[in-house]
């Protein structure tokens, strides 16, 4: 009898442990718009957690945290989710939620996240499950396997339908316990909604990351709260309920959005089950999917034209307002009537807009209405920036991207989707910690940029050269990235080759696979100098552009941007150079002297640059014909080293480096 019994209580107990539910396992990671290691992380991250081996066993949240600083634009993925994602990340001393802080196996510390990019299996540690670090580099197909074998007491379904407008997600959430459960501390179920694919045109931080997947957008109904649940479940003891997920303005796209669920215990951080309600379509959705504009202006008017996507899978748009805004500011509409059907595009000619005669970058966007409900909150161009050039200078161009503004003054970027972009490095220069990057390691094959000198006026005279300092190193052997310099003198309409490389030809030194590869700072060996002359380039309005296009090798930096002419008659040959140019002491503690040499009386300014860009000191100076001494008093600067820039009144500029000891 007692034989029976146990193996009746044994049947039992299988019974018991059949009926707990398969895993769907929780990653999060914390990663940020300022972090240059979760650019390069993001995209194998991505990947390998998408892969047919993965996509049924995990599901993701990327939380944007200011993570090694905020974003100092206005607006960021992380400003727009402020208080869910500090309190995500943060510790519990200071308000946060307390996750340990990123560790391995042999060091754990309970100070919330503080290094990024950080990943979590399910609330806990990736090394839990077999991965070497918290890096989500680290994590693999093993670790995921690990942490999804795992059983659950609860299986959990999630429902979703768009409202009549939709403008929010209804959401049906229905949870079962499928073996007994009792929690160690409170047990919340937390629905956090996603935008599963976001593209920007140009990056929303500074780390070159434009393509952002599975990103935290709004939780609801709060991040903290969640939706309290039982602390102890029985057998087949369930709880149902319904949730209206209004959807946040700042939405880029409304067939992106995705919602997350999962079951946590907050005792412990640990995640019980999770669920996804996916991305649904649109039953009527207008987008303008194109580039509207030239790449440059020399009026002050822009003719657009935009091709327009009918995204929704239903209905035919047959009429729709589009309204330009140049620089954020709305111009004069334009109205168009016709037959869009679902899934179909169409270009449509905006009338004429007028925009700024600044020299420089400028942004275009259009927003498009209908007079029916248009069901994506955003139906509008990511701001595209077109270059203004309306006056053409004749002042020698003379560029170390030593200050925070990018690009500088009268410069322009141009960026093509899904390329790495250019920015500025604080990192690596020739001879200093500033240059201008491409990021070629990020980028679609195929896919490039524009960076822009400021329009020139070369009128006359003869040898109009262009120098500049650039630093490349292909990923491996056979990677094909490609330079060119580029010049126009009749508005962009045509331009003419001046300088091409490519490959090995291109590159400064060997290979570099992985991380991303970034110049040692002031290592000269990494250095070439290219001199171009511009031949039939004397004229009286010139643009010149570098063009970059990728072929899946590694960055590449641009540095001390040269353009001058001899026998200048457009082109003023007034200019300072770095022999003109010498300090002393070097080093130097209390005093510092700097002498120039000018030919003619002129008006200069002297600048003082620390190593993150920041101009610590400004004096204006009025020199004289012949050699110029000039006395700082640095006795109160911070220990380190500094850039000593003197600039001219036509804007060209010579840089020493001087070391301060106290």
């Amino acid at each position: 009898m007692k034989k029976n019994l146990l193996s009746l209580f044994l049947i039992l107990s299988g019974l018991s442990l059949v009926a707990q539910s398969p895993r769907l396992s929780l990653y999060e990671e914390f990663t940020g718009e300022t972090c240059p290691p979760c650019a390069a992380t993001n995209p194998g991250l991505n990947a390998l957690l998408k892969s047919s081996t993965n996509a049924s066993k995990i599901v993701a949240i990327k939380w944007q945290v200011p993570i090694p600083s905020v974003p100092s634009a206005t607006w960021s993925l992380y400003k727009t989710n402020q208080a869910e994602i500090d309190w995500r990340y943060r510790s519990a001393a200071s308000g946060g939620y307390g996750y340990p802080s990123q560790s391995t196996p042999t060091s754990a510390v309970s100070n919330g996240i503080n290094s990024a990019p950080s990943g979590r299996i399910d609330g806990q540690h990736q090394w839990t499950f077999g991965s070497s670090s918290d890096h989500p580099a680290s994590l693999t197909n093993g670790a995921i396997a690990t942490a999804q074998s795992y059983t659950s007491a609860f299986s959990v379904t999630m429902t979703r339908e768009w409202n009549h407008s939709c403008t929010a997600v209804n959401l049906t959430v229905n949870i079962v316990a499928t073996a007994p459960f009792t929690a160690v501390g409170s047990l919340k179920f937390r629905t956090v909604m996603v935008e599963r694919e976001i593209h920007f045109s140009t990056q929303p931080g500074t780390n070159g990351e434009k393509d952002f997947e599975d990103v935290a957008i709004k939780s609801f109904p709060t991040l903290q709260n969640g939706i309290s649940m039982a602390g102890t479940w029985t057998l087949g003891q369930s709880q149902t309920f319904t949730m209206s997920c209004p959807i946040p303005s700042y939405v880029r796209s409304k067939e992106q959005i995705a919602l997350v669920g999962f079951i946590q215990d907050d005792g412990n951080k640990k995640v019980a089950q999770a669920a996804r309600a996916d991305k649904a379509v649109l039953p009527l959705d207008a987008a303008a999917i194109s580039n509207p504009v030239v790449d440059v202006t020399c009026d002050n008017l822009i003719h657009p034209l935009v091709t327009v996507s009918n995204e929704g899978q239903a209905n035919a748009i047959t009429d729709m307002t589009i309204t330009p805004y140049v620089d954020g500011i709305a111009g004069n509409p334009t109205t168009w009537t016709g037959n869009l059907a679902a899934g179909a595009n169409t270009q449509i000619q905006l009338n004429a807009v007028t925009t700024p005669t600044l020299n420089g970058s400028h942004t275009f966007s259009c927003d498009i209405q209908m007079n029916i409900p248009n069901y994506n909150l955003i139906s509008n161009t990511s701001k595209m920036n077109y270059m203004v050039a309306s006056v053409f200078t004749n002042s020698p161009v003379q560029e170390e991207f030593m200050y925070g503004i990018y690009p500088p003054t009268g410069w322009m970027a141009l960026n093509t989707a899904g390329g790495g972009g250019w920015s500025r490095s604080t990192v690596a220069g020739n001879n200093s910690y500033e240059s201008s990057k491409y990021d070629f390691y990020n980028s679609v094959a195929g896919t490039g940029g524009e960076l822009y000198l400021p329009p020139l006026d070369l009128i006359g005279g003869d040898n109009i050269q262009m120098s500049f300092d650039v630093a490349y190193a292909q990923r491996q052997d056979g990677d094909n990235d490609v330079l060119d310099v580029l010049a126009s003198y009749d508005c962009g309409a045509s331009w003419e080759p001046m300088y091409s490389k490519s490959g090995a030809e291109l590159a400064t030194t060997t290979p570099y696979y992985y991380p991303a590869w970034v110049p040692t700072p002031n290592d000269v060996t990494l250095w070439r100098n290219e001199v171009i002359t511009l031949t039939g380039m004397n004229k009286s309005n010139v643009l010149i552009k570098f063009v970059t296009t990728a072929a899946g090798g590694n960055n590449i930096y641009i540095d001390n941007v040269n353009v001058a002419q001899t026998d200048a008659v457009g082109l003023s040959n007034q200019k300072i150079s770095a022999d003109m140019m010498s300090i002393y002491p070097n080093p130097a503690s209390n005093n510092l002297t700097v002498k120039t040499v000018v030919s003619d009386n002129s008006k200069a300014t002297l600048k003082m640059v620390n190593t993150l860009g920041q101009v610590v000191y400004t004096k204006d100076l009025a020199l004289s014909a012949g050699q110029n001494s000039i006395d700082l008093n640095v006795q109160n600067f911070a220990t380190g080293i500094y850039n000593v820039v003197l600039i001219s009144e036509n804007g060209s500029s010579s840089v020493k480096k001087v070391n301060l000891v106290k």
